[in-house]
């Protein structure tokens, strides 16, 4: 799983400091909607509701807008229906592609996110041509400066984790996503912070990119990430870490 930490990484930190608070506001209920649309108020009852919520509190969002996020997917409170879908492509370097979506609209929402791929060098692939590549896992990273591997360890083996491995500078944790919050509990009782913690989809295997192909993914990846339907983007995609901090700064310009 070698050169996904320091993506998930970066992301975590743009994420945090990122000040259109606005959008992720949006997203964030989004999903909260869906989930209690799907499963219920109760999150004790409703994982991914749960996982939503956590989310959300960990952006910040008022408790105000939660409950009311909630109430709308369960119809207490009027609002818009969205719809889920995964879209499937292909990116620059022929790297493998999921996006997920919520949206009221899916002809337009189609139609955009078709264009994103095709703007910055990418193609959107028939259903099922990419998805086998990619497994829902509960994925942590945390840096070796920050823990020792002994404590993580313990983490492992009581959170339930499948595996630890080292990429670099950074240790990864592996588990099934039932099994995910279990393990950053145990972090956090043992007062280790994660560098990320998400529940994702992970590829088998990556392509490595540089140069123009490395500067195009990135631009398509925050350009699809910015539409206001799009709930996440994964990505087979490896780029090296100095080119990768070199650039992001320009990842943004259009």
């Amino acid at each position: 799983m070698s050169g996904h930490s320091k993506w998930a990484t970066i992301k975590h930190k743009k994420g945090a400091a990122d000040a259109r608070r606005g959008k992720i506001f949006t997203k964030l209920i989004k999903e909260i909607t869906v989930a209690a649309r799907g499963g219920g108020a109760d999150p004790d009852g409703n994982p991914r509701l749960r996982a939503a919520i956590q989310a959300a509190k960990a952006e910040n969002m008022p408790a105000d807008n939660i409950k009311r996020a909630i109430q709308k997917g369960t119809g207490e409170l009027p609002g818009a229906t969205y719809e889920e879908a995964v879209y499937e492509g292909y990116g620059p370097g022929g790297v493998a592609m999921l996006v997920e979506v919520a949206t009221d609209n899916k002809n337009r929402t189609t139609s955009e996110i078709r264009h994103i791929f095709t703007k910055h060098g990418g193609n959107l692939g028939a259903a099922g041509c990419v998805a086998w590549m990619f497994q829902k896992r509960g994925y942590v990273v945390v840096a070796k400066g920050n823990a020792n591997e002994e404590a993580l360890l313990d983490c492992v083996t009581s959170g339930g984790a499948d595996d630890m491995s080292e990429d670099g500078s950074n240790w990864e944790i592996f588990a099934a996503p039932e099994n995910f919050q279990q393990v950053v509990n145990c972090l956090k009782s043992s007062n280790i912070t994660p560098a990320a913690a998400e529940v994702t989809m992970l590829p088998q295997s990556y392509v490595n990119l540089t140069g123009k192909a490395a500067e195009q993914m990135l631009r398509l990846v925050e350009e699809l990430e910015d539409h206001e339907d799009v709930q996440h983007v994964y990505g087979n995609f490896d780029i090296e870490e100095a080119e990768l901090h070199a650039l992001l700064p320009h990842a943004g310009s259009k």
